[in-house]
């Protein structure tokens, strides 16, 4: 299994090597570029030295602000992803362990109740829980009882919607044109 969501390979090696990682991605991944988002990982590893949940949890917030402000930034706002960021990996040590994998490995449960974990993150509504848990099924290894109904539409085979559908340049270009077609539907 190897994830190609950025077009960089070390970005890349990380989300797929790294359950944070990816996880972290995931959050980061609204108002940016989906490539920009899923490469913020790397730049918090490469600028705090490393990528662990507790250390990050407990990095003081204002310097961890500055972690994203650094150029190229994280993400766009970078106050308050920091913050979520934060949050995020706080939730991980206190209610995983501080083992981001453990959301859809822990006693072996199925696609529903991965979503219901995934929907107690900060920051993970019901459509960011079910893109993550899409991308886990199609493209992490998870095969959890009924997980392409727990994460639909995003789940569904063949399907270009989400991040859940990246792995190669194509397909990147394909769930681009869905999201732009989405948009100019809700425009109407």
């Amino acid at each position: 299994m190897s994830l190609h969501i950025t077009g960089d390979d070390a970005a890349d090696r990380l989300l797929t090597d790294d359950p944070l990682a990816l996880l972290i991605g995931m959050l980061l991944d609204q108002q940016i570029a989906m490539e920009t988002a899923f490469s913020g990982p790397l730049k918090i590893s490469e600028r705090t030295g490393a990528l662990d949940a507790a250390a990050i949890a407990g990095y003081e917030p204002e310097d961890f602000v500055e972690v994203f402000r650094q150029t190229p930034a994280v993400h766009r706002f970078p106050g308050s992803m920091a913050a979520r960021v934060q949050s995020l990996c706080a939730a991980v040590v206190d209610d995983w362990g501080g083992d981001a994998a453990a959301l859809w490995t822990r006693d072996d449960p199925d696609g529903a109740t991965v979503l219901k974990r995934l929907k107690t993150l900060p920051g993970f509504g019901e459509q960011k829980a079910k893109i993550f848990l899409a991308l886990l099924g199609k493209q992490y290894g998870y095969d959890g009882d009924g997980w392409r109904e727990a994460s639909a539409p995003y789940g569904e085979e063949g399907s270009f919607r989400s991040v859940a559908d990246i792995v190669s340049p194509e397909s990147l270009t394909k769930v681009r044109e869905h999201k732009r077609a989405m948009k100019a539907a809700v425009k109407g």
